[in-house]
Formats: C-alpha cells, sequence, structure tokens
C-alpha cells in the first residue's frame, strides 16, 4: 500500500516551510505503508494540476497534504475543504483570486476522508500539540486539498485523502515573538504518528 505525501515549497516571504522540511524528513517506509513525496508549488491550479498527475500515475492508496499554518500551536488535521477561492495574499506566481469557485460543478464542501480524530490522538501520544481543525482557509492549501477530494469523488476512486497543518518552525519566528511554533523534529515526529494511524485504516 502506498500515501502520496505533499508539502509545498516557502511562500509569502518565507525562505523556508516547516511542511515541505519535515516531509523530506519522514522515512520512505511507515507502517505498512510505501511512502512517495511531492513539492508543489505554492500556486493556485498548478499545485492542484501536479497533485493530480501525481495520483493518477502513483495510483497510491492514500493522499496526506500537509502546509504550514503560521500562528497556530498545533498539528492540526483538517475535516474538510471549500469549493472557494479567497486569498488574501498572492500566490507564488502572484495569482490572488478573490470569491472563486474552485469547481463550478463541485459540491460546496468535501470532508476529509482520513481518520482525522485518530490522527489527532496518535499526535497526542507523542506528547505533541494537536488539535482537529474545522477550517482550511480558503488559500492554496484548501484549494489543493479540495480538489483532490473533488478529483476522487468524480473518478470514484478508491483513494482517501486529507490534509495537516502544521505550524512555524522556531527560526521562523525570531520576527514573530508573538507567535507559536514547534521544532522540525517533533513536527516530524507527529506527521509520523499521524500516517501510522492512516496505516492502519482500512479502505471501504
Amino acid at each position: 500500500m502506498k500515501i502520496l505525501l505533499t508539502a509545498f515549497t516557502p511562500f509569502d516571504g518565507e525562505s523556508i516551510n516547516p511542511a515541505l522540511e519535515a516531509m523530506k524528513l519522514l522515512p520512505d517506509k511507515i507502517g505498512n505503508l510505501e511512502v512517495l513525496k511531492l513539492e508543489l508549488p505554492t500556486v493556485f491550479g498548478k499545485s492542484a494540476r501536479l497533485a493530480l498527475e501525481s495520483i493518477e500515475q502513483e495510483k497510491p492508496d492514500f493522499v496526506l497534504s500537509i502546509g504550514q499554518a503560521g500562528g497556530r500551536a498545533e498539528i492540526t488535521p483538517e475535516r474538510i475543504a471549500i469549493n472557494i477561492d479567497d486569498a488574501g495574499i498572492p500566490d507564488n506566481e502572484g495569482n490572488q483570486p478573490v470569491d472563486q469557485p474552485i469547481y463550478l460543478d463541485g459540491e460546496n464542501a468535501y470532508f476529509s476522508t482520513l481518520p482525522v480524530k485518530a490522527m489527532v490522538e496518535a499526535i497526542k501520544k507523542e506528547g505533541l500539540p494537536a488539535a482537529l481543525s474545522n477550517s482550511a482557509g480558503t488559500y492554496v492549501c484548501n484549494h489543493l486539498m479540495y480538489s483532490v477530494l473533488y478529483y476522487i469523488q468524480i473518478n470514484a476512486l478508491p483513494i482517501k485523502a486529507g490534509f495537516v497543518h502544521v505550524p512555524y518552525i522556531p527560526e521562523q519566528t525570531v520576527e514573530k515573538k508573538d507567535k507559536p511554533s514547534l521544532p522540525l523534529q517533533d513536527i516530524v515526529k507527529g506527521l509520523k504518528a499521524s500516517i501510522e494511524a492512516i496505516s492502519k485504516y482500512d479502505i471501504v
């Protein structure tokens, strides 16, 4: 069985994205899952296209996308993605959609099909902060999560998919004293625990 992990390049003036750095450090086998890794540009449209091409080529059993949520203190699996692009800042190619549906024929929202509560509990068992999030935002992270779930649904694919956000790492908060952070190795440990929870999840 295979899990496809995706993570974004740095954005919004940052020189590092903890999601990408953590993904690079994860082992190539977790539980019973072979781990595939895909770096994505923080760009509306392009990120989703590359992810969907990889899904088509690799045919994974699970897809877990990882993103940075600066300001959050916990590792947060996402429950839901909504059908809207509404960017407060431009993406890495200057795109800044406002109130645009992602897919005109898509549902208003799609729920993660990963065991999000089991993922939260697995992270907590490692002594790390975790919480279930009910908003993936309206930026590229939500765009990707929605696009993957839409694609799986319309093609009736036997793939479970979802998204997890991670906090800043300490070196990103040197000039952001009010923002929480989590050491990179803790983020890696938390992601590994969440993937182990996924590996115990049977496809229906």
